[in-house]
């Protein structure tokens, strides 16, 4: 199984930067689909972005569009979330997910195999 770990989340004031990392398992990480979601308290978790295998393309929410910047390194087996320009409603868990079966619509929760334990995001007013 694919093991996913999330790290670089914190406390940042708004206007800030924070960069999120994701390590991901795997001796095929370049054919995953890598993708971030986010859980704010009380709400349900929603997508922010993705990277689809070595193709590399990537799909934003309109939310987070302009200001995130999702990339990965398949040397490394890693996936990196840029986030600039951070609001406070960008707080949240922020969650890294796989996805090593067939492909399936990037935005859609259901559509990843693998899930980390989240890092938190909190940004200040």
């Amino acid at each position: 199984q694919v093991q996913v770990v999330e790290s670089g989340g914190g406390l940042v004031q708004a206007g800030g930067s924070l960069r999120l990392s994701c390590a991901a398992s795997g001796r095929t990480f370049s054919t995953y689909n890598m993708g971030w979601f986010r859980q704010a308290p009380g709400k349900e978790r929603e997508f922010v972005a993705a990277i689809i295998r070595s193709d590399a393309y990537t799909y934003y929410s309109d939310s987070v569009k302009g200001r995130f910047t999702i990339s990965r390194d398949n040397a490394k087996n890693t996936v990196s979330l840029q986030m600039n320009s951070l609001k406070p409603e960008d707080t949240a868990v922020y969650y890294c997910a796989a996805q090593n079966g067939v492909e399936r619509p990037p935005r859609l929760q259901s559509s990843y195999n693998y899930w980390g334990q989240g890092t938190q995001v909190t940004v200040s007013s």
